[in-house]
This record gives structure tokens, C-alpha cells and sequence, in this order.
């Protein structure tokens, strides 16, 4: 193959392997959000199903603070055995692809280059690591100004969630 050929492949995988490493970074990112919730429920009929729902998800509670009304859960996340083979399987494919281009722009070292496909399962080690942690889901429930009947409740939560309690519970954005 010609050289400008081989060089431009190289900077294209090169800027390939970037965005695969930025990607596997983003899999253990927190993506902690606050939004505020309104439901037709009074509070303390909403503060008993708030603590059914996250007794269902294998949270417990861990303080609960009066004075604000306020509760906070934990629970455990576990990582995904398939995220984690899913990532390694990428990494795979994205070292494979740059090896076979250092292979061919520098083919002396050709043997060494290949040692590095056994790097490509550090990418699933990454996720397990920093995937598996306590989780918090801290609530306050309170009236709302609008409505006598309404209540508003403040969640502070991983954005995936919020979502599956905002749908379990129908409950709508403020």
C-alpha cells in the first residue's frame, strides 16, 4: 500500500480509538439528576408508595431528616456481565483495527503490535470496577402551592431512575 494511504488510516483509527476511549470512560459515569415532581396524591399516601416502590427495588432506607422532609435511600448497583463483555468486545475490535494499521506502517515490529490485543479485556475490568457502587436516592415531598390536593416531590437520582419512577408512579414534570 502507499504511504499517504497507510498515513491517513492511521490518523482515522487513531481518532476512532479516541472516541472508543472516551466512550468506555462514559459507562461508569454518575449521571446524577434533580427534578421535581408533581402527583394528585396527598403526601402521605405518596411517602407510602415512594417507600413500597424503592423497598421493590432493593433500596433501604438510610436517613431520614424531619425537620426538611426529606428521605434518602441506598441500594446497590451492580455492573452488567453483558456491558462488560460488550466493552471488552469493542476494545477488541478497535485495538485489532489499530494494530493491523501499526502493522503495516511499521511491519519490523509487527509481533509486538499484536501483544497489544491482550490490553482489550481491561476494558471490561474498567466497567466492573466502576460500574458496581452504592447508589442514593434522596426525596422531599411536600404540598403544593398551586393545588391543595397536589403534592410536590423533589428527587435527586441517577437519570434512568428517575425515569422508571416517574412512569411506575405517573407522575408529571413541574
Amino acid at each position: 500500500m502507499t504511504q499517504p494511504v497507510i498515513a491517513s488510516t492511521l490518523l482515522l483509527t487513531v481518532l476512532l480509538m479516541i472516541g472508543l476511549f472516551f466512550f468506555i470512560r462514559a459507562s461508569v459515569k454518575d449521571r446524577t439528576q434533580e427534578v421535581r415532581l408533581l402527583s394528585d396524591q396527598s403526601e402521605d399516601s405518596l411517602l407510602s408508595q415512594l417507600r413500597s416502590y424503592f423497598g421493590q427495588r432493593s433500596y433501604r432506607v438510610a436517613a431520614i431528616d424531619a425537620a426538611n422532609n426529606q428521605v434518602t435511600f441506598e441500594g446497590v448497583v451492580r455492573p452488567s456481565v453483558f456491558l462488560a463483555v460488550f466493552l471488552s468486545l469493542l476494545a477488541s475490535i478497535g485495538v485489532l483495527c489499530f494494530v493491523l494499521i501499526l502493522s503495516m506502517a511499521l511491519p519490523d515490529w509487527s509481533n509486538f503490535w499484536f501483544g497489544l490485543l491482550l490490553l482489550s479485556p481491561l476494558a471490561g475490568v474498567f466497567y466492573w470496577k466502576g460500574a458496581g457502587r452504592v447508589e442514593q436516592v434522596s426525596l422531599r415531598v411536600e404540598p403544593s402551592l398551586d393545588a391543595a390536593s397536589q403534592s410536590v416531590i423533589t428527587v435527586k437520582a441517577h437519570r434512568d431512575e428517575l425515569a422508571e419512577l416517574q412512569r411506575f408512579l405517573e407522575l408529571k414534570s413541574e
